[in-house]
């Protein structure tokens, strides 16, 4: 598989997860929360596998690919907070340190579509980049004020959807460029 090919596979695997981490974010009555916490961990781990198959298609150094890397290494910390048996007030850290940690990738890939040329892709590469650091920045406010024991409301709801939507274009525009 080529580089281009690979960081385009990895950019849908990352964005798939998105989504299944958003519904899994999502409070659906009808769906236990055991179920919802599984779709949460998936997702998770499909946006690591995703994140981490982008940041090895690029062979030089780049912020885009440190980029890649922090996120994956945000993916694996909030994996950590699922599924080590720690007490709920380290799980929260971890969540919050995880979407920190996504938010900063996120930016340092934002950073670099600046130097680009200014393109309708690359425009839309910076709209994609930066929904996903809204989205990770809202998760992680969410979880700083439920560790609070302040009310958060649905920002974590909001964040993980508004996250995917990034996701989502960042996944398009990879394959935009990939065709051509």
């Amino acid at each position: 598989m080529g580089n281009e090919q690979k960081a385009t596979f990895g950019a849908w695997v990352a964005a798939i997860g998105t989504v299944i981490a958003a519904i899994g974010s999502t409070p659906i009555k009808r769906i236990p929360m055991e179920t919802l916490r599984s779709f949460n961990l998936i997702g998770n781990e499909l946006q690591a596998t995703g994140n981490a198959l982008e940041a090895d298609a690029i062979e030089e150094f780049t912020l885009t690919k440190a980029g890649n890397e922090i996120q994956a290494i945000g993916n694996v910390t909030v994996i950590a907070g699922i599924v080590i048996d720690f007490n709920t007030i380290i799980k929260q850290e971890l969540n919050i340190k995880g979407n920190l940690l996504q938010a900063l990738g996120g930016s340092a890939a934002l950073a670099d579509s600046f130097d680009e040329e200014h393109t309708l892709e690359e425009l839309y590469s910076i709209y994609g980049n930066l929904l996903q650091v809204i989205g990770n920045s809202l998760q992680a406010i969410s979880g700083i004020l439920t560790l609070n024991n302040k009310d958060s409301g649905n920002l974590d709801v909001v964040g993980s959807w508004i996250q995917a939507i990034g996701a989502i274009i960042s996944a398009l525009v990879q394959t935009k460029e990939s065709i051509t």
